[in-house]
């Protein structure tokens, strides 16, 4: 599926530049469509800034946009069009994450030395060792019963700047700790409820974008999702601390409850959470 995903995202890309293209020619001579096509995208897009950094102009990032929320919408399943959405709107968000984190003497030693979550770089067996109640036993307790790993997050790709495309790898590489801090399934409820906590928390547009995926719930969980869940969100996300500036990894061995309380976050309303029957 990601190789399907990327494949899609260059189809949409490639569409972008060729869209643009036929609409100057429209009216000209279309037998060097394909080799202005080459030439033209080559001569507006600087050089990548980092490994697997694809340019884009503005109105490639608009009909990426587009392109990527239809696809979302249609299977939020589809983390490569979630991710895609989420780069391409990102905007003035990530400058602003990038400031707060600056702000906080943690968040500073995570742009400085840009650590990352995966199982190559986590000591999974250790975690799973520490005892019940720290946040290391926790995650590692979340990933067993939702059959989720570590590698299952997108490389960032459409953000130019390489330390701001950090700052949205970070966020992509920690989500699934939010999770874990909630003890939050993976279905769409509890998603769309820590996407309604991460809005409030983060400010991340595509967070809001992805409440629309309600319409295609039941009508018994959108309307919990929106008169208890949101409300959750909204107010203790908004509360909390950033949770970027948070330095997980320093953590592990620390007891989730005492996380909570440093960061000011509480658990969302009953029925999300993987110890729920």
């Amino acid at each position: 599926m990601v190789g399907l995903g990327s494949y899609l995202v260059q189809v949409l890309t490639f569409s972008a530049r060729v869209f643009r293209l036929s609409g100057n020619d429209f009216v000209g001579n279309h037998r060097n469509l394909a080799s202005r096509t080459f030439r033209t995208s080559s001569l507006l897009h600087h050089s990548p800034a980092y490994p697997g950094h694809i340019p884009l102009n503005a109105f490639e990032n608009a009909f990426l946009t587009v392109g990527s929320a239809f696809m979302a919408f249609m299977d939020p399943r589809r983390g490569d069009m979630v991710a895609a959405l989420g780069e391409t709107t990102a905007g003035s968000t990530l400058p602003r994450l990038r400031d707060t984190m600056l702000d906080s003497p943690e968040g500073r030693r995570i742009l400085k030395n840009r650590p990352r979550i995966s199982s190559k770089t986590l000591d999974l067996q250790r975690l799973k060792a520490l005892p019940d109640g720290t946040f290391g036993r926790e995650y590692t307790r979340w990933l067993e019963i939702c059959n989720v790993t570590p590698d299952s997050r997108e490389p960032v790709r459409y953000i130019d700047d390489p330390e701001l495309a950090y700052v949205m790898q970070r966020y992509r590489e920690t989500h699934d700790l939010y999770h874990a801090l909630f003890a939050l399934r993976v279905s769409a409820l509890p998603e769309l409820a820590l996407k309604a906590f991460e809005f409030a928390n983060l400010r991340l547009p595509m967070t809001a974008i992805a409440l629309g995926a309600s319409v295609k719930m039941k009508e018994v969980h959108r309307d919990r999702l929106w008169h208890e869940f949101v409300p959750w969100g909204i107010r203790c996300g908004g509360s909390a601390r950033c949770l970027l500036t948070v330095y997980w990894e320093e953590r592990w061995d620390q007891e989730i409850q005492e996380i909570k309380k440093e960061l000011g976050v509480w658990d969302p309303p009953g029925g999300l959470s993987i110890h729920s029957p």
